[in-house]
């Protein structure tokens, strides 16, 4: 098992495990992969011609312009921009025969469905986070200083749970899968009685009878359901 997707896994868990916010330990591994690859399209990569034929092939979604843009380095964006609005340019405007025959449409509307439909950074971040999910199968499996990691997380978000467990199946056998599966299973279950009392008590802090109660855990019970239902690193608290 290479170190290179050991040691941010166990890192990210050893976080989780160890901070007062509630964060998915797989949504950590995420957002420091996203963070480095968005850091890295603008920065020395993005001149590195092998780097420069896929951004220009696949250009990036909506999410990641958004987080280009926040990079401040406008120079660079705006170069990456020009040859890949090149590669767009020479995908979709045909030539004499297709002209004549009447497919120039069809190829430029191919085309254009082709670039909003890839991103570079979201193949890159996905190419490694499976790696990292098997990772962090394989250690559970053969590490019981990891097992006791992963026990000790607060929750797993629901899509990377579903994740972790068909990682899990895929690559375990019967035994092993079933003592995860179990593990998992306590933490989502003891998670998700929590938030939803937690829920339940800020709806009733709303209510007069209770305006003199204290708010206890449910302050933070919105965003911490809503990163539970669709993934993502918990907002700090106020």
């Amino acid at each position: 098992m290479e170190q290179i997707y050991t040691i941010p896994v166990n890192e990210a868990f050893e976080e989780c495990r160890d901070s007062q916010k509630c964060d998915c330990p797989l949504c950590k591994i995420y957002d420091k992969l996203e963070r480095k690859e968005v850091e890295l399209t603008l920065g020395p990569s993005m001149m590195e011609p092998a780097t420069r034929i896929q951004t220009n092939e696949k250009g990036f979604c909506s999410h990641h312009f958004d987080m280009l843009l926040l990079q401040n380095n406008r120079l660079s964006l705006a170069l990456v921009l020009e040859s890949h609005l090149d590669e767009i340019k020479n995908k979709m405007k045909g030539n004499f025969f297709t002209n004549i025959l009447g497919t120039t449409t069809k190829k430029a509307v191919k085309a254009a469905g082709g670039v909003s439909s890839s991103c570079f950074i979201c193949e890159r971040i996905e190419s490694n986070f499976e790696r990292m999910i098997e990772t962090a199968v394989l250690l559970y499996s053969f590490d019981p200083d990891f097992r006791g990691k992963l026990k000790a997380q607060k929750y797993f978000c629901l899509p990377h749970y579903q994740r972790l467990m068909e990682m899990a199946q895929a690559k375990l056998n019967k035994k092993k899968y079933g003592e995860l599966a179990k593990d998992v299973s306590e933490i989502e279950n003891a998670y998700l009685e929590k938030l939803k009392n937690d829920i339940t008590w800020f709806t009733k802090k709303f209510d007069y009878r209770y305006d003199s109660e204290p708010w206890y855990d449910s302050k933070d019970a919105i965003e911490r359901a809503i990163a539970l239902l669709s993934g993502g690193i918990t907002p700090d608290k106020k």
